[in-house]
């Protein structure tokens, strides 16, 4: 276990450094020092009569199951968030204001990435978990909705990088059985941290009603989920004659999708990845009469019907795309992914 190189003397806890970045940004909540520097009694008084532990008990003391708890591979928004829920606001010390994500019903504006414009545009949004759905509108007065999405399918993962916006959060759901994509953010973080756990609370309140014999541990891993990969690859047709397209690829669970844009709304074309007990294999390389590749690293997996084929620009991202097709054909199949399949199975549209 790594050991704490800093230390917030106003709350009593040791933190990494990542952490102790964001604690340096809250200065009337947490003053920071190293570990390294020279302490007066009174500064390690404190800390004794503190610690990790005692301040877990009492700033974290009422968080909601369904409440995300970041970790450090987390983006920034998340992990300067729950600090702040913590610390500044006492989020978890008194439940009345947990209020905007816990409620059941949340209702305000966002601004929405048009799908055929690309540009971000004031879009109101209602989350009812009593009508099973997170529905938006176009216009501020609209009677009937764009577009209703179902709690039932829906994720939601942060995309700052992608999105181009700190606060950027991609939704997905699905829309006659195909991954549909909005994407969203707010000026305000906490508001845009708000809506994600307002999402989480809905789900979990869903599936606590679908499996009403399941713990808390076991639904809350099924809330939301982060993809296992996303970037570029290249990919060709089902004839293998075709030439390789550049193409963004998105790894959702045994969901490869890909796209022409990483902000596409809709994927171009979708295949699922089944287990080894299924003969899915994943490997380096391409057969070798392939042709029409720019990119020298290639990966073949191979299904029950037929071979794909993708080509990465390096090494890395090879090696990365491998290990994450081997980790989900590695796990064993549930019985509610092989009624997926009948559905979805090789659903590979080849559009360039």
């Amino acid at each position: 276990m790594v050991q704490p190189d800093w230390a917030s003397l106003t709350l009593g806890v040791f933190v990494c450094q990542a952490c102790s970045l964001l604690h340096r940004s809250i200065p009337h909540i947490s003053r920071v020092k190293s570990v390294q520097d020279t302490w007066d009694a009174s500064e390690v008084e404190l800390m004794a009569a503190m610690g990790n532990t005692a301040a877990k008990a009492k700033y974290e003391q009422k968080v909601p199951a369904f409440y995300y708890r970041p970790t450090h591979t987390d983006c920034k928004l998340l992990r300067e968030q729950w600090i702040r829920a913590k610390y500044e606001r006492n989020e978890f010390e008194f439940i009345e204001k947990q209020e905007p994500y816990s409620a059941g019903y949340r209702e305000g504006f966002l601004w929405k990435r048009g799908r055929d414009n690309g540009q971000f545009l004031s879009r109101k949004f209602i989350l009812s978990e009593r009508e099973g759905a997170l529905k938006y509108f176009n216009k501020q007065d609209a009677r009937d909705p764009k577009a209703v999405m179902k709690i039932e399918t829906l994720n939601a993962t942060f995309q700052p990088a992608k999105i181009g916006n700190p606060c950027g959060l991609q939704i997905t759901y699905l829309k006659d059985n195909s991954t549909r994509n909005i994407f969203v953010y707010h000026s305000d973080a906490k508001e845009m941290v708000d809506w994600f756990n307002a999402i989480r609370a809905a789900r979990f309140h869903y599936l606590q009603v679908a499996f009403p014999g399941a713990s808390d541990e076991e639904l809350v891993p099924k809330l939301t989920r982060n993809f296992m990969k996303e970037g570029f690859m290249e990919k060709t047709g089902p004839k293998h004659t075709e030439g390789f397209k550049k193409r963004w690829f998105t790894m959702d669970d045994r969901r490869l999708m890909y796209f022409k844009d990483p902000l596409d709304a809709y994927a171009r074309g979708e295949v699922f990845i089944g287990s080894k007990e299924n003969s899915y294999t994943v490997l380096s390389g391409l057969p070798p009469s392939t042709q029409g590749y720019h990119w020298n690293h290639g990966i073949t997996i191979v299904t029950p019907d037929r071979k794909f084929l993708f080509a990465c620009e390096t090494e890395a991202e090879q090696r990365d795309w491998i290990a994450a097709f081997q980790r989900v054909i590695n796990r064993p199949m549930r019985p509610q992914e092989y009624a997926g399949v009948k559905k979805r199975a090789h659903f590979f549209l080849f559009c360039f």
